[in-house]
């Protein structure tokens, strides 16, 4: 394609360094030999970094253009490679024909209505309230997240995909924040609207197949927030027992007895579960189920199973196996998707933003550079920007859900 036709432009720029103000200066420079005008930047960044002078610093070099973006677990990843620890990454999108706007807000205990509230501050900033986007792209403090796609559904319904991730730490300490136009925030969600000149295009699956065993949910946990005994956020995300039996009991026998030594006392359990999620039945593309994941957290009293995401009494389970070859090719193959389904096909690609579960980071250990090399290759070595999240949202089969251990990747058309 000529390059007077190419309408939409993308750069990605990474950088690693342990001091922030080190890192911004050494970005300043990079994105200064660049000739760019970005109408979305989204800043993604590995969360021991200080968020106001990121934010700070954005702001202050691109004054007009609409912000997403937040920590990232133990940074970012980009067709440059992976960013590792102490990484900062911006994607700067350029399209001077498309509209995009973001907007942010604090989750309170309405999070159906802050999200909808959100979606329509988003709408006006891009100028096009009322409209339907193409795309909304949404990052925000894990918990509520199945809360927020029902208030974004509230007015766009199905008919918009909504991609996006739950913000990281490091440890899975709580210490996640998010970034919008107006700063840095722990407790909150950003939206952005798209509306692409060159077209846009996404995939969101999981690396994982189902090993067999599966049993249906006979009850389920509700944990009251706070003194006031109401519950919010981790409401529907302890299961109590499957078939009857306590949840961590069952589990535990479908995974082989990788918990043993953990039923009695409880605990933790992220680590040792990211090659055995559960997964949900989502429906079926061409004769082939697809599975939205769910990823086990903790083992709770009387062997109750929590986890990151919501599930219904009555819901059938699928015990999951994954491993490394399977979760790096996935992400490769992820990205050919989205690029693929943009109009005139993956010639037609500008570049990309990906999400890959920092769950499946961690299991992939040191062969994570192989998933960046794998995205790239997939996306022709155009420039893309790679987060790691504690969540991950997407469409499947044209409904917008939250799940776990999942893969999501957007392409932007010229």
């Amino acid at each position: 394609m000529p390059e007077a036709n190419i309408m939409v432009a993308l750069k990605s720029f990474v950088i690693s360094n342990s001091s922030t103000a080190e890192a911004l200066s050494v970005l300043s420079i990079a994105i200064d030999d660049v000739e760019i005008d970005p109408n979305l930047i989204c800043v993604f960044y590995d969360g021991d970094h200080e968020d106001k002078l990121i934010f700070d610093y954005v702001r202050t070099r691109f004054p007009d253009a609409a912000l997403l973006g937040g920590t990232s677990c133990s940074g970012v990843m980009s067709e440059a490679g992976l960013g590792g620890a102490g990484s900062i990454g911006l994607l700067l999108i350029e399209d001077a024909d498309g509209d995009y706007g973001t907007a942010a807000v604090r989750l309170g205990p309405d999070a159906c209505g802050c999200a909808e509230q959100a979606l329509h501050a988003a709408l006006a900033a891009a100028d096009c309230s009322g409209e339907l986007p193409e795309l909304i792209w949404i990052y925000q403090a894990p918990g509520r997240e199945e809360a927020v796609i029902e208030g974004l559904r509230r007015v766009v319904g199905n008919r918009c995909p909504i991609i996006g991730g739950s913000s990281a730490d490091n440890t899975v300490a709580g210490g996640w924040r998010q970034i919008g136009p107006e700063g840095p925030m722990d407790d909150g969600l950003v939206v952005a609207v798209l509306f692409s000149s060159g077209g846009i295009s996404f995939a969101f699956q999981g690396g994982y197949e189902p090993s067999g065993a599966s049993g249906l949910v006979t009850s389920i946990g509700y944990d009251p927030a706070g003194e006031s005994g109401v519950v919010t956020k981790v409401s529907g995300r302890q299961v109590l027992t499957i078939d009857g039996e306590p949840a961590a009991e069952v589990y535990n026998r479908w995974i082989g007895g990788v918990l043993s030594e953990k039923i009695e006392n409880g605990g933790c359990i992220l680590e040792d579960t990211t090659t055995y999620p559960l997964g949900i039945d989502a429906g079926q593309i061409e004769g082939v189920t697809q599975y939205l994941l769910i990823h086990p957290e903790q083992i709770g009293k009387n062997q109750s199973l929590s986890t990151f995401a919501s599930i219904e009494e009555g819901t059938r389970l699928y015990s999951m196996r994954g491993d490394r070859t399977r979760l790096i090719q996935r992400a490769g193959k992820v990205a050919s998707a989205a690029a693929d389904a943009l109009p005139g096909g993956s010639k037609n690609l500008a570049g990309g933003l990906v999400v890959y579960c920092a769950g499946c980071m961690l299991a992939v250990g040191e062969q994570m550079p192989e998933v960046s090399r794998t995205v790239s290759a997939s996306f022709n070595n155009m420039p893309f920007l790679g987060c790691f999240t504690f969540g991950e949202q997407g469409s499947v089969l044209e409904k917008n859900a939250h799940g776990n251990l999942m893969i999501s990747a957007v392409a932007f058309g010229h």
